[in-house]
Order: structure tokens, then sequence, then C-alpha cells
């Protein structure tokens, strides 16, 4: 039995007419089930095209991933669409919550695309905002809305959960309290969590850290001691 996810020497090459740029160039590395992972590169080292084709929204020049033993690398549309819907929870920077519904209505019409999805309400008191469930986006702070993204990804009861710069948009104790989120549910749910980011500060509370660098990975390693994110300085 493999690893959870498997990317197996992805090389990613986009066009612009006789112009040829390599985002990607074998890229391999292995996340284990249940692991909160970190991906760490500077702006263009390649981390957002490899989330992007992890999650089934790129695909890749040639080479391999798996995730949870299905060859996604080679599905097609259809099925790239369907792994989105079912198998992966998104969380970016931006919120990208619909305005006229409340916090618990954006929560619900993700869940209601799933076939196994967790009661909004509930996921919505986890992530600690029970009293707000009522209230529309432009009622509430940035990191509330970061939590409803959140709770949003996690009704959906992903296989594998994927964070683009969560806390960027977010100052410094907002953010904090986002990532011990995201590292609680790892760890109560034994959820697979992947976040990508340009500050190396975040490894420390990593199991497994894949450093990326110009498009190739320039080291993968575990964390012997998994800091707690209070204890971070970010």
């Amino acid at each position: 039995m493999g690893a959870f996810v498997q990317f197996k020497d992805v090389t990613k090459i986009y066009k612009s007419g006789d112009v040829e740029v390599r985002a990607l160039s074998d890229a391999s590395f292995e996340i284990q089930k249940g692991e909160f992972c970190v991906i760490v590169g500077e702006s263009g080292a390649g981390k957002t095209t490899l989330l992007n084709i992890l999650g089934g929204m790129d695909t890749l020049t040639h080479g391999q991933v798996i995730m949870d033993g299905a060859e996604i690398s080679s599905y097609s549309r259809t099925q790239l669409e369907n792994y989105r819907r079912f198998d992966i929870g998104f969380v970016f920077q931006f919120y990208n919550l619909i305005p006229n519904l409340t916090a618990l209505e954006n929560v619900e019409i993700a869940a209601q695309l799933c076939p196994d999805p967790l009661p909004a309400d509930r996921v919505l008191k986890a992530v600690g905002l029970g009293n707000r469930m009522s209230n529309f986006p432009a009622q509430l702070s940035g990191g509330e809305q970061q939590r409803v993204s959140i709770a949003r990804a996690l009704a959906k009861h992903p296989k594998l959960l994927l964070c683009d710069e969560p806390t960027g948009a977010l100052d410094y104790e907002t953010g904090k309290s986002i990532l011990k989120l995201l590292q609680d549910s790892c760890r109560r749910d034994g959820m697979t969590v992947v976040i990508i980011t340009h500050n190396g500060a975040l490894a420390a509370m990593a199991d497994r850290v894949i450093r990326v660098k110009s498009g190739a990975i320039h080291s993968v390693r575990m964390n012997d001691h998994v800091v707690p994110v209070e204890q971070i300085e970010l």
C-alpha cells in the first residue's frame, strides 16, 4: 500500500506561443494519511502550481499523481470535477463567500454537493462561530469570514484539505488562531491537511515539510518535534 498522496516525477510546462515556462520539474514527494504538511517556497517557486495539480484544478505535462490509491493525473475532465467536488476541501487567502447568504447558508450550500457531509451548524460551532450563523459575510470580520471558509471546506468531509496562504489577508493574532484551527482539525479528525505558504516559520507546526525552489522539490523532511501554533513566532 502506497502513501496517501504520491507525486511522481511531475513536470508542468506552460506554453505561450513559442515560449515554454517550466513551472514544475520532476517533482516527487509523498504525504501520509492524517499528516499536517506545509509546503514552503518563495513567490514563483511553483508551490501554487503544485497545489493546483494536487487539487485537480490543473493538469500536468508528464508524471503521475496518486491520491488515496486513485491516479488522478489520468482523470478525464468530468472525473476531475467530481474529484474537486467530493474529495478536496479548498481554503484560499480570500474567502470567496457568497455575500447574500448567511454564514450557515454558505456552509450548507457546499455540503449539499457532497454524499457524506457534516452538519453545517456543527462545523460552524467547531470553528467558533456558533453565535454568528445568521450573519452575512459583510457583518463578519476577516478572521470570521476565513473561519466560515474553513467550515465550508470541512463540511464537505473531504479526504484532503488544501490551503493556499490561508492567513495571507489576516492580522498576526487572527492568523495564528486560523492556523490553530487547521492544526486542531488535523489532529482531532485525522484529516490530511496541506498548507502552501511563503512563511518558513510555519514549518515548525508541520509533520512533514516540503520546500519548493525554482520549480523543483528542494527538500522533504519530517519534524521530530512538532510545535503547537501558540508557541510559534510567525
